[in-house]
Parts: C-alpha cells; sequence; structure tokens
C-alpha cells in the first residue's frame, strides 16, 4: 500500500476526549497530497472544519491538525491512524487542550466512487 491508496474521502464515527469511548460524532473526512506527497486532510464535522498535514509509513498515517474552536480560539493536536487497508482508518487522537486523561478515536470508511447504471 502506498500514500496514493489513501486519498479520497472517508465517512468518519468518533468520540471526544473524554471517559466514555461511545461515538459522539460523525463527519466526513477527506485526505489529498500535497506536491511532496504529504498528505493533506480535511475534516468536515457537523459545521466545523479542521485542518491538517501529515506523513504516511508502514501502515501508520501521522495527521497534524488545528481547527478555529466557537471561541476563536485555535485548537491543535495530533491523530494517529493504523491503516487497514486501503479504505479503513482505525485511529485516536488528542489535543493540547483536552483532557489528558482520554484519547479521542476515530473509524473512518472510504466512501468508494459510484456510477449510475442506466
Amino acid at each position: 500500500m502506498t500514500v496514493n491508496d489513501l486519498v479520497g474521502t472517508y465517512t468518519v464515527e468518533g468520540s471526544n476526549q473524554e471517559e466514555s469511548s461511545l461515538p459522539t460524532y460523525h463527519g466526513l473526512l477527506t485526505l489529498s497530497l500535497d506536491e511532496n506527497n504529504r498528505i493533506i486532510a480535511q475534516w468536515l464535522i457537523g459545521d466545523h472544519q479542521q485542518n491538517g498535514t501529515g506523513f504516511y509509513k508502514d501502515h501508520i498515517l501521522v495527521i497534524n491538525f488545528n481547527y478555529e474552536g466557537d471561541d476563536h480560539t485555535l485548537y491543535k493536536g495530533v491523530a494517529v491512524y493504523r491503516c487497514l487497508g486501503a479504505d479503513i482508518l482505525d485511529g485516536f487522537w488528542s489535543e493540547k487542550h483536552g483532557n489528558p486523561l482520554y484519547l479521542g478515536s476515530e473509524y473512518c470508511v472510504k466512501i468508494q466512487n459510484s456510477k449510475i447504471l442506466n
């Protein structure tokens, strides 16, 4: 598997950095590549957008992310995914201002291109 295999849009089910690991959000994650084959990530969770950059090696994807909160504070963190094939990412994340006792989690499944048959 190469970094090119990761490019695409994924559905996301995740839990926040808190005691419960039950899913607390759903959204989309879009992965693309820059001119140096580094990952460009964009999450859309509800009406909140988060952006990140990262790298891939040996079935591990690491993304440093940031977003502006409702309080206009810039939040930063890191997400780490185990690539269970080109279509499934299983990961965890932490952000600087989150609860340090817990990790957030995300499970992502690539949305396959579909064609309408006539």
